[in-house]
């Protein structure tokens, strides 16, 4: 169930006392990490966004390369037993840490109770469980992000103009999408005030073309700011915009920043320093690609028995033109 990274060292201290409990790791001792995944299923993205289970597990392997740990991984598969399963797995490999992702809340409260009851410190990813230190994406810090970069550029490049505000995605499908929408409404409202706000549900497939087509042959004579809840909706809105005739109308900002807008080696980049014509101004990056990286440390330091704070937000950024390169340097991008 469990597969390890790599094997204990063969001098590893022993994991148990004699009483059962988890003792701190020692000094010179690497620390086992279980880390239980959502899903690892290539057709399903996570979070409202392009990321999949797969891109979290790599990120965590990469990431336990270059720290004293070793992890073991399984997938919980959407799937409340699997899930039991895998913690009461963990507990007989005896993990110092487990990482727990999953969206089952009897399942999650009953490993829990399992690996307490072994003093083995939990981390949850981005569903709370109650009493568990949880890690996981903002969605009302980067919806703001996104609006304010959104009302800057409307500040700056058509302050006469009229200027409309619509908003693009699946926001409908879960309150995570609603809460993103309704704080990027809020942050173009912080810089400027548009003459309208048009809400279109949907994505690449749906009936967005239509419904955006509709929206800007009604208002003509109009600038619009298209923010967009996911890069796949983006890159949707930009094709209907250019279908329109009206790329020269519009600036998108988006969520996510995965590889379907920043591009890799040899992919098409939206956002790029060399794509002059590009009216994406940016993505605000979710890093699920990169939380290893965040959670590898905190495991540690539940690990070596430090207290976390109860939220730990992902540390949100927006991915534009000009710092792209600086998180993803073109030797970097295959």
């Amino acid at each position: 169930m469990f597969l390890a990274c790599a094997a204990l060292l063969a001098f590893a201290l022993p994991l148990v006392s004699a009483a059962g409990a988890q003792p701190a790791p020692g000094p010179g001792r690497r620390i086992l990490i279980g880390f239980s995944n959502l899903t690892e299923d290539p057709a399903v993205t996570l979070e409202g966004t392009g990321f999949t289970g797969a891109d979290i597990r790599n990120s965590v392997a990469l990431a336990a390369r270059t720290m004293p740990v070793e992890v073991v991984f399984s997938v919980n598969g959407l799937d409340g037993s699997r899930t039991l399963a895998n913690a009461e797995d963990a507990l007989r490999r005896k993990v110092d840490c487990y990482i727990l992702y999953s969206l089952d809340d009897a399942a999650n409260a009953a490993a829990v109770r399992k690996l307490r009851a072994a003093e083995i410190p939990v981390l949850a990813v981005n569903h709370a469980v109650p009493g568990v230190p949880l890690y996981g994406s903002d969605d009302a810090a980067a919806g703001r992000m996104a609006g304010e970069a959104l009302g800057r550029f409307a500040q700056a490049t058509w302050p006469d103009q009229t200027v409309g505000l619509v908003l693009v995605g699946p926001q409908r499908t879960s309150p995570q999408l609603q809460r993103r929408a309704e704080a990027v409404l809020a942050g173009v409202r912080g810089r400027m005030t548009p003459a309208r706000v048009e809400s279109i549900a949907g994505g690449p497939g749906s009936p967005l073309a239509a419904a955006l087509g509709a929206y800007l042959a009604a208002h003509p004579g109009e600038k619009v700011l298209v923010a967009a809840l996911d890069d796949a909706t983006a890159l949707a809105a930009k094709a209907a915009l250019e279908a329109a005739g009206r790329l020269a109308d519009a600036a998108i900002v988006s969520h996510g920043a995965d590889r379907s807008i920043h591009g890799g080696m040899n992919d098409k980049k939206e956002i790029d320093p060399h794509n002059r014509g590009s009216i994406v101004l940016g993505s605000v990056a979710y890093w699920l690609d990169r939380y290893g990286d965040d959670l590898l440390p905190l495991c540690m330091r539940l690990a070596q028995g430090e207290k976390l704070p109860e939220r730990i937000p992902v540390r949100h950024r927006l991915i534009t033109a000009s710092n792209v390169f600086a998180e993803y340097p073109p030797y970097d991008m295959n």
